[in-house]
């Protein structure tokens, strides 16, 4: 059964917010449980993409294979996964007025990458233009999602911001049933333009993205002219750091045709992830940005993985 609904509240919503980051940029204030990381504050958990020179992913290293520093220390790896985990996602796509031309593209190639979901998969759908409307909710039903996307209309403007926000919000609601059922979260964000009437700023979002454990891929459509638009540049600007911050990955196609290829390769990057886990040497709770860095023992490879945590408060 398809659900659509317009976020209520936004703007409350969004005030709340605000006081809240603000809130985690002050000493001696505790940070909300949902945006600490998961199963304690003791475990930071990493999401691992790691290709080699020809940019193909590699799917048969070991623990011992990697190396993790925090801040420049090197870190005891304490969990290791090379299964492919189960994914919570969000599906974003941009129904403002400028896609009109290419909607139907659009939603074959979400409609194409919804298809490739697992039964243990669970994914929403989120349209954005002038109002953000989630189309259906979680869901392991491939059959609402397709409708769902089918149903998107163009028209509006563009409220990216506070469709990435809600979407990191409502991704944060996504506990687990039990220790093993441990689920990675990401978004995969579709839009052709530069936010233009959202109530949040793109400073809030980014730090809700960096204080969260999703990866947001960033699909940026230009148009034969975007090269000159200074909109779409600070656009792409703002989808690349998304991506970079989060661990995900940034694309700029020009052509709508090319999005089912796009979709297809982000499908392949979420099911060749690795999850490390450990306890950081560092134990003070004191807020701080930690930033990472993952290292390969294999020649010719490299890795890609969220930029940072902060550190828990007391």
């Amino acid at each position: 059964m398809r659900v659509r609904h317009v976020v209520p509240g936004l703007a409350v919503v969004v005030a709340c917010a605000a006081a809240v980051l603000q809130a985690q940029q002050l000493p001696g204030i505790r940070k909300p449980a949902d945006q600490i990381f998961r199963a304690t504050v003791d475990m930071v958990s990493l999401n691992v993409t790691v290709v080699d020179s020809e940019n193909r992913y590699v799917t048969d290293l070991d623990k011992g294979d990697f190396g993790v520093f925090e801040d420049g220390a090197k870190q005891e790896i304490t969990y290791f996964n090379k299964t492919s985990l189960p994914i919570a996602l969000s599906l974003l796509i941009d129904t403002s007025a400028s896609m009109e031309q290419r909607m139907f593209t659009a939603q074959d190639a979400a409609v194409g990458f919804a298809k490739r979901l697992r039964p243990q998969d669970l994914a929403q759908v989120v349209d954005f233009d002038t109002r953000v409307e989630v189309l259906s909710d979680f869901t392991a039903d491939i059959a609402a999602l397709e409708t769902a996307i089918r149903s998107t209309q163009a028209g509006g403007s563009t409220s990216l911001f506070n469709a990435i926000y809600i979407s990191l919000k409502e991704l944060a609601k996504i506990k687990a049933k039990s220790e093993e059922d441990v689920r990675r979260r990401a978004i995969v964000l579709l839009s052709d333009g530069e936010d233009t009437s959202s109530l949040v700023n793109f400073e809030e979002v980014l730090e809700l993205a960096k204080r969260s454990e999703t990866a947001i891929y960033s699909i940026g459509l230009q148009s034969r002219d975007s090269s000159l638009s200074k909109g779409f540049r600070e656009a792409e600007f703002v989808l690349r750091q998304l991506a970079q911050e989060t661990g995900g990955r940034s694309f700029f196609p020009q052509r709508a045709e090319d999005l089912a290829g796009i979709y297809g390769v982000i499908a392949d990057e979420l099911s060749s992830q690795y999850t490390l886990g450990y306890a950081p040497s560092n134990q003070r709770r004191d807020g701080a940005w930690r930033r990472l860095n993952v290292q390969i023992h294999r020649q010719g490879t490299s890795a890609r993985t969220k930029r940072g945590y902060y550190a828990p408060m007391s």
